[in-house]
């Protein structure tokens, strides 16, 4: 029984072998979990075998198990925050650098903007695929922290009511305070939508790419990737806006935008 609490408690000091340098932070996470699970049968075994109070006072197996619970608990927190951290880092340098691929192709001639595919992963790190972008209300949508929550609501109001430069400035504070949050497509397709009313095209596309490459996949990515095509139109680039209206059609058959995208490209003389 002893023997089977030192071997648990070398397992969770941070210096000892489950933490070796390949190992992923998830991989640590499920075997902190797994420890955590012994130490609660052990607990059951010692209460139940009568050796809980053996020993010298504050230094019996189940003030070590105590000891040693606690320290899980701590590493499997830490774990977690580190693991979020490095998520949403990961996630906003990615979005960062497709949207400097998108700036350098702007300047380059000849850069097909649609060829750019998607900017992998920044440092190779594998994460889970950002969360669906819904149409967020204060009442409804994804969960946020209370701060997140009413700085998107104020956004939002200030979109509403007119004030499109105010909202660009707090859309843009909102997406440098919370990297990775439930609703960063949002708040860039909305950035886009202000920008448009102010008449700033090029920014509108910056936040309309912004929007797609955040979550090419997600319930906003067709109207975002419409709205990069309109744009590209609007600052003249007919065949990069030809190129990526195309693509439409080619990633999302079957919503709205399809024919939406299909008028712009009639419009604008795609061939």
């Amino acid at each position: 029984m002893l023997r089977t609490i030192a071997l648990i408690a070398a397992l969770a000091a941070p210096s000892g072998a489950a933490f070796a340098q390949d190992q992923t932070l998830a991989d640590i996470r499920s075997e902190l979990s797994s420890l955590y699970s012994s130490v609660t049968a052990l607990r059951g075994e010692l209460v139940a075998s009568g050796q809980s109070g053996q020993g010298v006072a504050g230094s019996t197996p189940l003030d070590r198990l105590n000891s040693i619970e606690a320290e899980l608990t701590r590493l499997t927190s830490k774990t977690e925050e580190l693991e979020f951290r490095i998520t949403r880092i990961t996630r906003d340098g990615t979005n960062r650098i497709g949207d400097l691929e998108f700036r350098l192709c702007e300047l380059e001639a000849g850069c097909d903007i649609g060829s750019l595919g998607q900017t992998p992963s920044l440092g190779g790190v594998d994460v889970e695929p950002t969360a669906p972008a819904v149409e967020t209300t204060p009442n409804a949508g994804p969960s946020l922290a209370i701060g997140e929550q009413q700085d998107f609501t104020r956004a939002q109001e200030a979109l509403a009511s007119g004030d499109f430069r105010g909202a660009v400035d707090l859309l843009a504070t909102f997406n440098e305070s919370y990297p990775g949050s439930p609703v960063a497509t949002d708040a860039h397709l909305l950035r886009g939508q202000a920008f448009e009313q102010l008449g700033e095209t090029t920014n509108a596309a910056r936040a309309y790419l912004a929007a797609f490459s955040g979550n090419p996949e997600g319930p906003l990515a067709p109207q975002a990737l419409t709205k990069l095509g309109t744009s590209l139109a609007a600052l003249g680039q007919q065949q990069d806006a030809c190129v990526t209206l195309t693509e439409v059609a080619t990633r999302f058959p079957g919503t709205p935008e399809v024919a939406e995208a299909a008028n712009a490209m009639a419009s604008i003389g795609c061939s």
